[in-house]
């Protein structure tokens, strides 16, 4: 049988793979995805992978060709930068939607990417330094990986059961972020810290810097609003974005 070669693209992590251990092929700050095939489309309409939830990571894996990469491992910037690849390379660059009642169709090629700013960072190490500016404490953060989203979504689910009231994502996002306070990175001090004493002022400070600060693919369009003023939308992620004929 003759053998096939498939096309394959190679995608720019927001990261440039610095905050990466040197030994992870990840750190590379680029990563080799194929085209999309008939087993990709098979993956997408897999109605046990939809209602698990898993469909996108499984799709994923199966488009990165070096699979000694752990997908797990991957920051959410650089992991958003693959899944608008996919999209392309599967599907095209033209994506249309709703917003606003109004039908919007927008090229994903010309979504720009925020690259990482080698600031205050020690190269191959996921940690960050920030000083809380209302209290005036120290912490270190990370950026979180899609492992790090997979336990968060975990827990918020675990503590939804038990208080069918409560709406803890906020906190248990934090507590996740938060490396160290003051010098302290036990894990039993920082959700205390979250808990007791992080001040909402604090809080939206540190978020507000990170949302401006992490690497990421910027997925944002301009649109003409009311009075013909132009404001920066945000691209929703509807089914067509991966089921573009699904008619939602």
């Amino acid at each position: 049988m003759s053998e096939f070669k498939f096309p394959t693209e190679e995608v720019e992590l927001p990261s440039k793979g610095l905050l990466y251990p040197k030994d992870n092929p990840l750190s590379g700050g680029k990563v080799e995805m194929k085209y999309m095939t008939a087993k990709e489309e098979d993956i997408l309409t897999n109605q046990n992978y939809i209602k698990q939830g898993n469909v996108v990571d499984k799709l994923l894996k199966s488009l990165i060709v070096d699979k000694s990469i752990n997908y797990d491992e991957m920051i959410t910037g650089d992991r958003n930068a693959i899944l608008v690849t996919a999209r392309i390379l599967g599907y095209g660059k033209d994506y249309d939607f709703m917003y606003k009642g109004e039908n919007v169709s927008i090229d994903l090629t010309t979504l720009e990417t925020k690259f990482l700013e080698e600031g205050d960072m020690v190269e191959g190490k996921n940690e960050f330094a920030y000083t809380l500016p209302h209290t005036n404490t120290a912490i270190t953060y990370k950026i979180l990986t899609n492992r790090d989203e997979k336990k968060i979504d975990s827990e918020v689910k675990g503590l939804k059961k038990l208080d069918k009231q409560s709406s803890p994502e906020l906190s248990t996002r934090l507590k996740y972020l938060v490396l160290s306070v003051n010098g302290e990175s036990d894990n039993k001090t920082i959700r205390d810290f979250v808990d007791n004493y992080m001040l909402a002022r604090d809080s939206r400070s540190l978020r507000e810097h990170i949302r401006e600060t992490q690497p990421d693919v910027q997925m944002k369009f301009d649109y003409m609003g009311e009075n013909g003023v132009e404001e920066d939308a945000v691209v929703p992620m509807t089914a067509g974005f991966l089921w573009p004929d699904s008619g939602i």
